[in-house]
C-alpha cells in the first residue's frame, strides 16, 4: 500500500448489513498470509491493515466532509453488497465518490445476499449506481456461491478472492495454502469434537449404576459333616461408602446395588464375619460377580476336650492312654483329654478306644463336644 494512503479499505455498508461489516473488517485485518508470499513481496504477515469501518471510527450520517476524507484516504472501496445496500442511498453516494477519485479499478464487491443483476429490487444486490456511472464489469466475491459441499469452505473462498483482489496476486497463491489450513483445523476441530463426546460418554458411563454380586466359597477344606456356613455379614467399603447386607448360605447371594459404573475395577475392602469361621478382611479389584473366600475356624472345629471318669466312683482316670479314630492322646493327671482333628478328618461321631489301668472299653465321642468319657465295668 502507498504511503499516500491511511487506510487500506473503506467498507461501504448498509446498516443492517452492520454485522457483515464489523465481521469483514476483523477478518481482513487480522487474515495472515503465507511467509513464503509475504518475504516475495516484502508484506507484513497482516498486511490489510488498517480497515476503516464507521462504526469504529465514525458517526454514522451523511456524506459529510470528515467521509469523504476518509474516502480520500483509502487506498480500496469495499461494498457490502445485498439487497439493502443495493436501495441505500449512501452506499451509492460512496461509490461514486470513490469512483470520481479515478480509483475505479478499485473497487470491491462482496456478495452476502442477494443476486447480481437479477432485475429484482426485493433480490438485487448491487446498487445501481454501479451501473449508471458505466464501470466495467465487477465480478463479486460471492459467500453464496456453491463451489464446495461445506457452506464454511465456500465462505472462506469469498474472502480469500476479495483478499488476492486487494493484494493484485493470483488466487491460487493465497487459497491453496488457506484450504489446507482449514482442512486441518476441520480435522483437529472434529477430533476435539469427538474426544469431547467421548469424555461425556465416558462421565455418563462412569456414573451409571451398577449391581454388584457378591458370593462366598469356602476356601477350607470342605468336610460335608461339619455344619453348614450360616449367616455371613458382608461389608463393602469403597472410598467414603460402605454397604453391609447378609448371605445366609454358601448356596445364596447377596446383591449391593446403585454402584456406580466408576468403580468397577477399583479397590474394594470387604470383610466377612460369620459364627465359627475365621473374619475374612480383604481388598479386591471390584467385579460385577466378586467371589469372597472363608475358612472354618480350625480352634472350634478341630480342638477335642473331654474329661475321663469312672463313673462308679465319679473319679477322674488319669494318665490313661486313648486313640480316636487312629490318632493317640493321654487324659492328665486331672483326666481331661485334649486332641486336634485336622478338618479333613474330623466327623459327627468317632470312635474311640481307651486303654484303662485294669482294662480297655470302647467308646462313642461326638464331634466337636467337651463330652465326659467313662469307663465301663464289664
Amino acid at each position: 500500500m502507498s504511503d499516500t494512503f491511511k487506510y487500506y479499505a473503506f467498507i461501504s455498508y448498509n446498516a443492517k448489513d452492520t454485522a457483515w461489516g464489523k465481521r469483514l473488517q476483523k477478518k481482513l485485518e487480522h487474515f495472515k498470509l503465507p511467509a513464503t508470499l509475504c518475504s516475495e513481496h516484502g508484506w507484513k504477515r497482516k498486511p490489510i491493515r488498517p480497515v476503516f469501518f464507521a462504526p469504529t471510527d465514525i458517526q454514522p450520517g451523511g456524506l459529510s466532509n470528515e467521509l469523504r476524507e476518509r474516502l480520500k484516504a483509502s487506498h480500496h472501496l469495499i461494498v457490502i453488497c445485498s439487497p439493502n445496500s443495493a436501495k441505500s442511498e449512501w452506499v451509492g453516494k460512496e461509490i461514486e465518490f470513490f469512483h470520481s477519485l479515478g480509483r475505479t479499478n478499485n473497487i470491491h464487491l462482496f456478495i452476502v445476499d442477494g443476486t447480481p443483476h437479477s432485475g429484482n429490487p426485493e433480490t438485487e444486490c448491487f446498487n445501481p449506481v454501479i451501473d449508471r456511472l458505466g464501470l466495467p464489469e465487477i465480478l463479486g466475491a460471492n459467500i453464496h456461491e456453491k463451489i464446495y459441499r461445506w457452506p464454511k469452505l465456500n465462505k472462506e473462498r469469498a474472502y480469500v478472492q476479495l483478499i488476492s483482489k486487494l493484494l493484485g496476486v493470483e488466487f491460487d497463491a493465497i487459497w491453496q495454502r488457506h484450504k489446507r489450513a482449514l482442512t486441518r483445523k476441520v480435522v483437529a476441530w472434529t477430533l476435539g469434537g469427538v474426544a469431547v463426546i467421548c469424555a461425556l460418554v465416558a462421565v455418563w458411563r462412569a456414573n451409571q449404576p451398577e449391581d454388584i454380586v457378591i458370593r462366598l466359597d469356602e476356601a477350607s477344606v470342605h468336610n460335608d459333616q461339619l455344619p453348614p456356613l450360616k449367616d455371613a455379614i458382608i461389608t463393602m467399603t469403597l472410598k467414603n461408602e460402605t454397604k453391609t447386607d447378609t448371605i445366609v448360605s454358601l448356596d445364596n447371594s447377596l446383591t449391593f446395588t446403585n454402584i456406580p459404573h466408576r468403580y468397577l475395577k477399583a479397590p474394594a475392602h470387604f470383610t466377612v464375619t460369620c459364627r465359627n469361621f475365621i473374619e475374612t478382611d480383604t481388598t479386591l479389584q471390584l467385579t460385577k460377580h466378586t467371589l469372597l473366600e472363608v475358612h472354618r475356624d480350625p480352634k472350634i472345629y478341630g480342638e477335642v476336650h473331654f474329661i475321663l471318669y469312672d463313673p462308679n466312683t465319679e473319679d477322674v482316670i488319669p494318665n490313661s492312654r486313648l486313640e480316636i479314630d487312629g490318632h493317640e492322646t493321654y487324659s492328665d493327671e486331672n483326666g481331661q483329654v485334649s486332641l486336634f482333628i485336622p478338618l479333613e478328618q474330623q466327623k459327627k461321631a468317632y470312635s474311640v478306644t481307651a486303654t484303662f489301668p485294669l482294662e480297655s472299653s470302647t467308646v462313642v465321642m461326638p464331634c466337636g463336644s467337651s463330652d465326659v468319657i467313662s469307663k465301663k465295668q464289664e
